[in-house]
């Protein structure tokens, strides 16, 4: 019910100030917003069909993998922390395999991998609803996880700053971790609370630090290096990962004597149906978002945010990265378009230009993800998501301005 209240405002907020930018003068307002419906709608149904061969690849590749017992393998190992993490899943169920998978493939910065472990982690998960309408608190946890984000190497970012001439491309990469590991850490705390899990059971109390000393590890380890290095570690680590995982399910599967190839046809079967069952779940989301960017309320937002910051005697240096913040949990493709704007237009070393890379890297795309994850399994009544997965996308902006200005102010 939250998403359909959150939709029916952005066409009404949208409405109001197109309305207001025609008393303005502006007699060209409405059909920018009926452009923008026909050409989100064509980006809904693109970006759809552009996932149909990634669906069909990954949900291929993870049949193999079930059928050669990887995934249940995986499971019993992340069990003893799973079951705390989620504990209305049975114990050792083939679920937390594919958790894992996608949570992995998130930290790796490999959108492709992730989308399809997601749905397929979902799929599970919808198995043991008994109310299939109707989120239960391991999808919700599950999603507060997708959402805010923990990325360990930002392949895409550090790939862009390069592009736009920033004289070491690689210097958001600590300020990314540290903003994520915020938002992470914040929408754990903040759904276990929703959900009443006890944090400070020895195993999740463990994995937390254990999650806080990964990355400073991390942090550490490419500290030691060189900017040229650290470009290089991050551009080959995800893919070679990648590839290990396929071929690993593959031998996996020879070993245990299993058909790969029928097996990967029947899972990729899956991803065709899967692509088509989210398309209408990302017409009405993407375009909602791009009524309301085009009747000029987002702008509205940031100049009135700007003018409150100044009249309460503040630093307004950070404002100019907010329509990142702002787009981000609405639109990836959005908010990277507004990061690559941000470069542009005030240089990719400015404060703004790097704060908005750390703004694009920190959390994840809210509502795209409860839009096509939750509509895969025809989920209707999201509970508490939205509001954990806001509050951990808030998480990682407050710390993202924080430690941009730490870093670069």
């Amino acid at each position: 019910m939250v998403l359909n209240y959150i939709w029916i405002a952005f066409f009404l907020v949208a409405f109001v100030f197109g309305f207001v930018q025609l008393l303005m003068g502006d007699t060209t307002i409405f059909q920018k917003m009926v452009d923008s419906t026909f050409a989100t709608s064509k980006t809904a149904f693109e970006t759809s069909l552009g996932l149909t061969g990634v669906l069909a690849l990954w949900l291929g590749i993870m049949k193999i993998g079930e059928k050669a017992g990887a995934v249940s393998a995986l499971a019993r190992v992340l069990s003893p922390l799973f079951t705390k993490l989620f504990p209305d899943i049975p114990k050792n169920h083939p679920v937390m395999g594919s958790v894992f998978m996608n949570i992995a493939s998130n930290m790796l910065g490999l959108d492709n991998a992730a989308t399809p472990t997601g749905l397929k982690a979902m799929a599970q998960m919808q198995e043991l609803n008994p109310k299939k309408d109707t989120a239960t608190n391991p999808m919700i946890m599950f999603l507060v996880l997708n959402t805010s984000g923990l990325t360990i190497i930002p392949t895409t970012i550090l790939a862009f700053r390069a592009s736009y001439g920033a004289a070491q491309p690689t210097d958001v990469f600590i300020p990314i971790l540290l903003a994520t590991t915020v938002a992470t850490l914040a929408g754990i705390l903040i759904t276990a609370a929703w959900q009443r899990i006890n944090l400070l059971q020895p195993v999740l109390l463990a994995a937390l630090l254990g999650i806080i000393a990964f990355v400073a590890v991390v942090i550490w380890g490419f500290g030691q290096m060189s900017a040229e290095t650290m470009g290089t570690v991050t551009s080959i680590a995800g893919p070679v990962i990648l590839l290990g995982v396929i071929v690993t399910f593959i031998v996996a599967g020879m070993v245990r004597r299993v058909n790969v190839y029928d097996a990967f046809i029947e899972g990729a079967k899956e991803g065709f149906q899967t692509a088509v069952r989210i398309i209408p779940y990302l017409v009405a989301i993407l375009v909602a978002v791009g009524v309301f960017r085009a009747s000029g309320a987002m702008d509205r937002l940031i100049d009135g945010i700007s003018w409150l910051v100044a009249q309460c005697g503040l630093n307004t240096d950070f404002v100019g990265a907010l329509p990142t913040a702002f787009m981000k949990p609405l639109s990836g493709s959005g908010a990277r378009g507004l990061m690559l704007e941000a470069m542009q237009n005030y240089g990719p070393d400015s404060f703004v230009g790097r704060l908005s890379c750390i703004f694009q890297g920190s959390t994840d795309t809210t509502f795209y993800v409860l839009a096509v994850y939750f509509g895969s399994v025809s989920v209707k009544y999201t509970r508490h998501a939205v509001a954990a997965g806001l509050l951990a996308d808030l998480a990682g902006v407050v710390a993202a301005i924080a430690i941009a200005y730490i870093f670069f102010a």
